[in-house]
């Protein structure tokens, strides 16, 4: 991931966020929403979308303007065709689903048990040839999304937002492409 001048980012193993204002080498500079200046290796820090940052807002299922964006989403033809005996492997990444108690995990160790949940459900789903996962990742500030897409991208998999009326914006749906062996 390249990191450029303006782009928004948050600390792997902090609470930390803001904006890139200079790159050398492979340290890189963020500016906090309070002024304040930090120094990072670029590999802490992951960017955040805007498009994922503002999202955030609307989250609600009730909200009406994500009402308005699940009616222009319906209009689209699905690109695979629904069997009613179609398996669907649901995956819930919220953190109080996947750990008793966070004590001790700081966001780096969260995340990372998150993400490796995730690589495991995919092999699963390879493996056992399931062709649907949905993974909830909730909205948040997208780096558990954006850190999930890259890693699918790894997989043979096709990987888009999964159904607004039934997940709200929070989940992203990925069909695993079949080996024909």
């Amino acid at each position: 991931m390249r990191l450029e001048i303006g782009n928004k980012v948050a600390v792997l193993d902090d609470v930390l966020k803001g904006v890139v204002t200079d790159v050398s080498d492979n340290q890189v500079i963020i500016e906090t929403e309070d002024g304040m200046k930090f120094s990072f290796l670029a590999t802490e820090l992951v960017r955040i979308d805007k498009d994922q940052h503002e999202l955030s807002k609307f989250s609600d299922i009730n909200n009406p303007l994500l009402k308005e964006k699940t009616k222009l989403n319906s209009s689209k033809k699905s690109l695979f065709k629904k069997d009613k005996n179609e398996v669907v492997l649901e995956v819930d990444l919220h953190i109080n689903q996947l750990t008793n108690s966070t004590r001790g995990l700081d966001n780096y160790d969260m995340l990372n048990l998150q993400l490796d949940t995730a690589k495991r459900k995919v092999e699963f789903a390879i493996n056992k040839r399931i062709s649907k996962i949905v993974f909830i990742h909730g909205v948040g500030e997208g780096v558990l999304k954006s850190e999930l897409l890259r890693l699918l991208n790894k997989y043979p998999v096709k990987y888009y937002d999964a159904s607004y009326k039934k997940y709200g914006l929070g989940a992203t749906e990925v069909y695993v492409f079949q080996n024909s062996n």
